[in-house]
């Protein structure tokens, strides 16, 4: 399985405007589905006036990428959410005043079959990312005294509740390869910490992440298969990204390599197929500063951020890994309206042996010295009341010398 999010990627629409695009990737990386806004064949106007948005749907798994466009009689509204299923339909979420309804769209020929699924009554409501098992689509509702996840594609008898937890969420990460376990981000009484909550036990809540008793602790990506947890607490003392293992006694670390100057670093794809390996994993991260935007390979074992442009027209903070460690990042440009890259990850060598990388291609690398890494991520010069002496749950991780009871 490769972890991937739903991501709303902003593009620069006439006249300065911001509009967001949301791209979702199939949990399998088989299909991918977004909401694009093309020419409306009703009207002849040339100047973008008649342009309206419409799904559209990329196929992954073949030799070469390709989109089918589903449009229907009428446009859509720019908060309309997609999301695709294995078989190759497509979840549409559309906000109908006070109601969320959802169907599932289909190529049929010259044009689009549309199925019903039914609507809940809420105000908020967003898409959770892709289930693992690639049948189900999952959303998540705010209410006043907590949050409901819902079943909306894949159950019986339409959407239906399927868990309630309580405070507010966010968020939404899965932790298995089944689609069971889903990791939230809830604030109770002003602290936000990533609760697991089981969907096949009536929604029963567990604690994830418990590094300080005030920090607030979100988890942003996690892959199954090794157990790798990426992290962003603001425990050290301000917000750091961080790395853990799920049931492993290692505690959270806070690699300093990840805070580059004057940029913001966001995770957004796990290498999958390394099992028991997550020091192994590579790591792919969109990286943001004065430049622009960027991409970034990572892995915990290497202690280096490797920094490589990104394709033009890139769907930023979007992309998935193959087994072997291919990074595929999709673009659209005027010129090609659906792509993929492939950019392999580069390799960790010993900081004093040189790189052999090819003349076209410029890598820049932010590294950490070879030392014990501090539990507050700053892994060089070393200070002893920093150090973690023991391993740790992750549920417990310090951040100074507290050991673990016995």
């Amino acid at each position: 399985m490769t972890a991937c999010v739903i991501e709303d990627v902003e593009d620069a629409a006439p006249g300065g405007a911001v509009r967001r695009a949301g791209f979702a990737i199939a949990a399998d990386g088989s299909y991918a589905a977004r909401l694009t806004l093309g020419a409306n064949e009703a009207s002849h106007e040339e100047d973008g006036a008649g342009a309206a948005w419409f799904p559209e749907r990329w196929t992954l798994d073949g030799p070469e990428p390709y989109a089918v466009p589903l449009p229907l009689d009428q446009p859509e509204e720019p908060d309309t959410e997609v999301l695709p299923l294995a078989d190759g339909r497509v979840l549409i979420h559309r906000r109908v005043a006070d109601r969320q309804a959802f169907s599932l769209l289909y190529p049929t020929g010259p044009v689009t079959g549309e199925l019903p699924l039914g609507a809940v009554e809420c105000a908020e409501l967003s898409l959770l990312p892709p289930s693992p098992d690639g049948t189900r689509a999952y959303a998540l509702a705010p209410g006043e005294h907590g949050a409901t996840v819902w079943l909306v594609a894949g159950g019986a008898f339409g959407p239906e509740p399927v868990a309630t937890v309580r405070g507010r969420c966010t968020g939404g990460v899965w932790l298995d390869g089944t689609g069971r376990l889903l990791a939230l981000d809830r604030e109770l009484d002003g602290v936000v910490k990533a609760v697991a909550v089981d969907l096949e036990r009536g929604g029963e809540v567990s604690p994830l992440l418990q590094i300080a008793e005030g920090s607030n602790d979100r988890l942003l990506l996690a892959d199954a298969d090794s157990g790798l947890l990426l992290i962003r607490s603001d425990a050290p003392g301000h917000d750091r990204l961080g790395w853990g293992v799920l049931g492993s006694a290692r505690p959270v670390r806070f690699p300093q390599c990840l805070r580059p100057a004057d940029r913001t670093v966001t995770p957004f794809a796990v290498q999958p197929g390394q099992t028991l390996m997550p020091e192994n994993c590579a790591v792919a991260l969109r990286i943001d500063g004065p430049a622009g935007t960027w991409v970034g390979t990572w892995r915990p074992s290497g202690r280096r951020l490797h920094q490589q442009a990104a394709p033009e027209g890139w769907l930023a903070g979007t992309g998935l890994w193959s087994r072997d460690g291919v990074l595929q990042l999709p673009y659209a440009t005027g010129t090609m309206p659906c792509g993929v890259a492939r950019l392999e990850a580069p390799r960790d060598v010993p900081q004093d042996v040189p790189q052999d990388l090819p003349p076209d291609v410029r890598t820049e690398l932010t590294t950490e010295p070879p030392q014990p890494e501090a539990a507050d991520g700053n892994g060089s010069a070393p200070r002893a009341t920093r150090l973690v002496r023991k391993p740790v749950p992750l549920q417990q991780a310090p951040l100074t010398g507290r050991t673990a009871a016995g």
